[in-house]
């Protein structure tokens, strides 16, 4: 049966309402995407996330490599049903303190979420950083 959705794919074709879905993981360094196929099997692609030689994007050449496509070929969009994303390059500039300075606008009507935030950072960073030594110390 799944050879039916492999080869229909490659054909261009559509596959009905079975399709596959993909959730993809962009971070600095490699790409990682886990598939569904049609038939429900699991699959999963590893691929480094700045690759300018092989491809311009790293979810979409993994995509076309977990659907047997070449990369020329177009992505039929009737066989995909879901493509989830999420990446930690954001998150790690952040804490690497890479990136370009920023600024932080808000309206006068937000200030108290914005005073709210920094006050509960300020009394629960102190207890969860307490927390942390402990567990160490007892490890």
């Amino acid at each position: 049966m799944c050879a039916f959705y492999y080869s229909n794919i490659q054909k261009g074709g559509g596959v009905g309402s079975k399709q596959w879905q993909f959730w993809v993981d962009r971070g600095g360094t490699f790409t990682d995407i886990v598939a569904k196929d049609p038939c429900g099997q699991l699959h999963t692609h590893k691929l480094l996330s700045e690759n300018p030689e092989a491809y311009k994007d790293a979810a979409i050449a993994g995509i076309r490599h977990l659907l047997g496509l070449t990369p020329d070929q177009m992505i039929p969009s009737d066989s995909i049903e879901a493509v989830k994303m999420g990446t930690t390059v954001a998150t790690n500039a952040l804490l690497e303190r890479k990136g370009e300075d920023t600024a932080l606008l808000i309206t006068a009507g937000l200030k108290d979420a914005l005073f709210i935030g920094i006050k509960l950072a300020q009394i629960f960073l102190p207890l969860i950083l307490n927390a942390l030594n402990y567990c160490i110390k007892v490890l």
